[in-house]
């Protein structure tokens, strides 16, 4: 089972893919203010540079929070989108072993169908400084 994990949930981003239980490759870089400018063209890359296709992808771990709102409501709206599109399976996890353990969750079967996001205190939205 080829698996995507995806977390955006501070400045450094994280993507990496899975063989079953076993890490084939990883990257974070400094995505900051553009990460939704850069998400699609890394997780191309990171398929694509392992020889495989965007379509082998047959499950997707995301780390659902807590942390910044934008960051994360971008890498849920990639993360659900692409689950959406493959008709694959996707699990939301958080904490320390968050890979693993949604790794060992699609594994067993389970499927959130839609991650739905946990900030860790109630969202303050504010109007733009013009």
């Amino acid at each position: 089972m080829l698996i995507l994990t995806i977390r955006t949930d501070k400045p450094e981003a994280e993507i990496g893919l899975y063989e079953n239980d076993t890490q084939i490759t990883y990257e974070t870089w400094q995505a900051h203010r553009q990460l939704a400018e850069t998400i699609h063209t890394k997780l191309r890359k990171l398929v694509e540079g392992q020889g495989r296709s965007i379509y082998e992808i047959q499950g997707i771990v995301l780390y659902k929070g807590p942390g910044s709102f934008t960051g994360l409501r971008i890498g849920a709206s990639v993360a659900n989108a692409l689950a959406y599109s493959l008709s694959a399976p996707i699990v939301g996890t958080s904490g320390e072993n968050w890979r693993l353990g949604g790794v060992m969750r699609l594994q067993n079967g389970e499927d959130d169908t839609v991650v739905q996001l946990e900030y860790g205190s109630p969202v303050h939205i504010t109007k733009q400084k013009k």
